[in-house]
């Protein structure tokens, strides 16, 4: 049995990690460069014991645990080494003012966002909260990960990691309900939750008492269609991948499939043979393919295939003993059935057959979900494909494949409306962990130029700020169309109504270039 981490300290934890990160220890690149290299050699020199979690948690075979999970976290941290250096450095802003630019040498500083909580999912306990862990280290935030509690020895692993980061930045709170109730009582500066939506709204409205923002990645019916264009023995292999891997217990898995009538017999008869590939023996092939994490989702999951009407046309056995289902095909005939209800997060694939246009298979996958977290079409029509997905929504679609978009890991994955929002991987990790600061340094020599914004407002203040600040004609007439303007007469203009006040700014520019080389020559004067 994993020890939960008592309540009682769950509090001084956070505060400990609070005061680290207000002593501005992890701001340095080199503090945080240091701990992304203890991550990866903790990972390292430990990867046998991960193995060996996942196997016992949710039967995970070596190489699923090494692809999406071991070897993902040396990408990840790899890659964030390599990267850190560009993402954190400041940015100018290019589309401002020359004069604004030289004179107050605006820019965005990357900032951490501060300490942040991250509460980790079942399905991929390891990946997907050292993931966003890493982009935590990188953005310089401190923070705690709260593993899934569904898998206790990936979460004593994940706590023997994270020991070897620095203690007082970093922590492991294990545990369930309880103990994640007391974390989302305090204070955070961001809580990144994978999971389900049900939990996702106790965790906004826990996160919502402190204005805390929430990254959430939750899920969601994700649909494939099948179009009449469609090459299906490609639809059936690639669809049925994402319910043998990890058992199906995957947040952008195919729920199921919409199949176009003319390709329902090809489809299902490459299910078959697919099936038939990657399990050649069946229930006997069981230890090849992972197992469902626990007895309550077996349960749920066996409950929506013995409810649904539809039809077994492979598959069907399960194994209460192991948690084991085997992988299932189902023709339904009715868009209540059952299986269509919820997301299965199982090795089962229910499939309707539609017979009219891609209309019609849009309108049904918006029916069911009109926002899950992936979108899958199969289609060979390069204008079929972008009419699919120019009338749906969903957090990331790959066309003629399955998942794929989202194991691109330097890609930004996330959802979109009940399906999460928010999105990190690569420069999105670091992204979703800093502050953008917009910070300038105004000359103080510039006072008298700047008094047009003071109080008393007068008239005349108002024509110097206007002439100061012109606003240039638009080139669209109230019917929002497009006037085109001679080349000559936008040179002329430099973009202003009218040509005296082209020559204000001609007169700005050349004073503003004058007050520029001088503040340029007193600075070079100091400096020797």
């Amino acid at each position: 049995m994993v020890a939960d981490t008592p309540i009682d300290q769950i509090a001084p934890i956070h505060a400990r990690l609070v005061a680290t990160q207000a002593s501005g220890r992890t701001y340095p690149l080199e503090y945080r460069k240091t701990q992304l290299r203890k991550l990866y050699w903790a990972i390292r020199d430990n990867e046998h014991l991960a193995y060996k979690a996942l196997k016992e948690d949710l039967g995970k075979p070596h190489f699923e645990a090494y692809m999406a999970e071991v070897g993902w976290m040396y990408k990840d941290i790899l890659y964030a080494l390599e990267q850190v250096d560009k993402w954190a450095a400041p940015e100018g802003q290019p589309d401002l003012e020359t004069l604004f630019k030289l004179l107050m040498s605006p820019s965005i500083r990357k900032e951490p966002i501060g300490t942040v909580l991250i509460i980790g999912a079942f399905n991929y306990p390891i990946q997907l909260v050292l993931s966003p862990l890493v982009g935590a280290i990188a953005a310089g935030c401190t923070a705690i990960i709260k593993p899934s509690e569904l898998c206790p020895k990936s979460a004593t692993f994940l706590e023997k990691i994270v020991s070897r980061l620095d203690s007082d930045a970093y922590g492991t709170v294990l545990g369930g309900v309880p103990e994640t109730t007391a974390l989302l009582d305090l204070k955070w500066d961001k809580i990144m939750y994978t999971g389900s939506t049900g939990v996702a709204k106790i965790v906004t409205k826990a996160a919502s008492k402190h204005l805390t923002p929430c990254l959430l990645e939750l899920g969601g019916l994700n649909p494939v269609v099948v179009t009449a264009n469609a090459d299906p023995k490609l639809a059936a292999r690639r669809t049925l991948w994402t319910k043998v891997h990890n058992a199906g217990q995957i947040c952008i898995a195919a729920d199921y499939a919409l199949v176009h009538a003319s390709k329902e017999a090809a489809f299902t008869e490459a299910c078959v043979a697919t099936l038939k590939e990657f399990l050649p023996n069946g229930p006997k092939d069981a230890e090849k393919m992972g197992r469902i994490v626990n007895e309550r989702h077996f349960n749920r999951i066996k409950g929506l295939l013995d409810n649904s009407k539809g039809k077994i046309i492979y598959g069907g056995s399960t194994d209460p003993s192991r948690y084991w289902i085997e992988p299932t095909i189902v023709k339904v005939n009715s868009l209540d059935d059952a299986l269509l209800s919820e997301e299965i997060f199982g090795p089962i694939l229910p499939f309707y057959v539609y017979k009219g246009t891609v209309d019609e298979a849009i309108k049904i996958s918006n029916s069911i979900c009109d926002t899950p977290l992936g979108f899958y079409a199969f289609s060979t029509d390069k204008q079929e494909q972008e009419y699919l997905l120019s009338h749906t929504r969903s957090g990331g679609a790959s066309i003629n494949d399955c998942m794929f978009h989202a194991s691109l890991a330097r890609l930004p994955f996330g959802g979109v409306g009940e399906s999460g929002t928010g999105n990190y991987r690569g420069k999105a990790s670091f992204d979703a962990f800093t502050h953008r600061r917009t910070t300038i340094t105004q000359p103080s020599w510039t006072e008298k130029q700047m008094r047009m914004r003071y109080m008393p407002y007068t008239l005349e203040s108002a024509k110097q700020y206007k002439r100061a600040n012109p606003i240039p004609e638009p080139n669209f007439d109230r019917n929002g169309n497009v006037v085109k303007r001679g080349i000559i007469a936008t040179i002329l203009s430099l973009g202003a109504s009218n040509r005296k006040s082209a020559i204000i700014r001609y007169i700005i520019a050349i004073v503003g270039m004058y007050y520029a080389s001088v503040l340029i020559l007193q600075r070079g004067s100091t400096e020797k």
